[in-house]
């Protein structure tokens, strides 16, 4: 079972696409973005003051993308543990342009990353990808993105991650919030109250003691 702890000191690493870059655009390397990496790196300026926290994320990333750009965006970096949330695109892709990525390459190029992140030890944090249905016709996507959300687990799993089981606390929230409306308004990009289920969810899973959340349990008991 995975230690739910962060380092005091050293580089925490977020990777992923527009979810998790929140606005940040490519070579903005001090930017943390808007969304849930925010929240997270300002509840932990308190507990942890020394750890440094950087977003590499990039809008419209697939697993392909962010392994064509692993070696820059996370190795070089040499991060203490890494935090990854990849694989909408993927499913995005097949429906808007007829550009499908198997379950089977996905698997195949995201344990690629976990292999060469894990073996330069960093510590691992996996973000499922999710969708919250803002349409009838999104409810087909589920069809393709399921299997890339029970390819995370097993591959949590196998590198002894931590993981944040996304898909179901997001769609859970949006039962009780009303609709997709108030979580994410087109199924994908998180709304704040979104962005702050994540943020609260993930410092839970990895850091409990970062009790200073202001931000992230407001939005949270907002809904």
């Amino acid at each position: 079972m995975p230690v739910p702890a962060l380092p005091q000191a050293g580089r925490l690493l977020f990777h992923g696409d527009s979810i998790t870059a929140a606005g940040r655009q490519p070579g903005q390397d001090a930017v943390l973005g808007q969304g849930y990496v925010r929240l997270i790196a300002d509840a932990l300026r308190t507990t942890h003051p020394d750890l440094h926290v950087a977003n590499r994320a990039v809008s419209g990333f697939r697993v392909r993308d962010l392994r064509a750009h692993w070696a820059d965006d996370v190795l070089a970096q040499a991060p203490d543990v890494l935090s990854v949330m990849v694989g909408v695109n993927d499913t995005w892709r097949r429906y808007d342009s007829g550009d499908p990525t198997s379950v089977a390459d996905y698997a195949r190029d995201y344990r690629h990353l976990l292999e060469t992140a894990s073996a330069a030890g960093a510590r691992l944090v996996l973000v499922e990808p999710f969708l919250v249905p803002a349409d009838d016709g999104q409810w087909a996507w589920r069809e393709d993105l399921d299997g890339r959300i029970h390819a995370v687990r097993r591959l949590a799993e196998e590198y002894d991650a931590l993981l944040l089981a996304a898909d179901g606390l997001l769609n859970q929230a949006a039962r009780t919030a009303g609709g997709a409306a108030k979580v994410a308004s087109d199924g994908v990009h998180p709304e704040p109250y979104g962005h702050a289920l994540l943020a609260g969810a993930w410092l839970d899973l990895v850091s409990p003691d970062a009790d200073d959340r202001s931000g992230v349990g407001g939005a949270r008991a907002a809904g």
